[in-house]
C-alpha cells in the first residue's frame, strides 16, 4: 500500500512530498498534505463543494497554481477542506495541461477548527515534480 503523503524536516517552513500512481492522484494527496499541515482533516465536514479549473503549460506550473488557489479558496472564502477531487487532462498536441477540480469542505468555525499552522503560500523553493515507479511531488509551504 503506498503512502499518500509525508512531511519531511524543514527548519522554519513544512516541507512534505505527496504521491500518486497517477498525476490526477498525486495532485488530490499534495492538497491533502496542505490541508493537513494547517488542520486535522477528521475536524472538516463535507457540507459544501468548490470547483477549480486551471490550465498551464506544463505540470509543475500547474500543480503550484493548484496548491496556490487552495490557499486562496482558505483565506477569501473561510472555508477549511477536507476532500479534494481532481482530474486532469493532457492537450492533444502536449502543450498544456487542464485540470478541473472539486474541493469538498465546510466554512471555518473557530470553536471546532483549530490550526496547527498557518500557511502563508506555497514556495517555488525544491518545488519539483518526478516520475519513477510512481509520480512524487515535493513541496515546501511558508507558514
Amino acid at each position: 500500500m503506498m503512502i499518500p503523503f509525508e512531511y519531511l524536516e524543514h527548519t522554519a517552513d513544512v516541507k512534505f512530498r505527496a504521491y500518486g500512481t497517477t498525476p490526477d492522484q498525486m495532485l488530490s494527496n499534495a492538497a491533502a498534505a496542505l490541508f493537513g499541515a494547517m488542520i486535522s482533516p477528521g475536524q472538516v465536514k463535507v457540507e459544501e463543494s468548490w470547483q477549480v479549473e486551471l490550465e498551464a503549460e506544463d505540470l509543475e506550473d500547474l500543480a503550484y497554481q493548484w496548491l496556490s488557489e487552495i490557499v486562496f479558496l482558505f483565506e477569501t472564502e473561510s472555508a477549511v477542506f477536507s476532500r479534494f477531487q481532481v482530474a486532469l487532462e493532457e492537450f492533444q498536441d502536449g502543450k498544456g495541461w487542464k485540470l478541473r477540480a472539486e474541493i469538498g469542505g465546510e466554512r471555518m468555525d473557530p470553536e471546532r477548527h483549530s490550526f496547527l499552522a498557518e500557511v502563508k503560500a506555497v514556495t517555488r523553493h525544491k518545488f519539483a515534480i518526478e516520475k519513477n515507479e510512481r509520480w512524487c511531488i515535493q513541496v515546501v509551504l511558508d507558514v
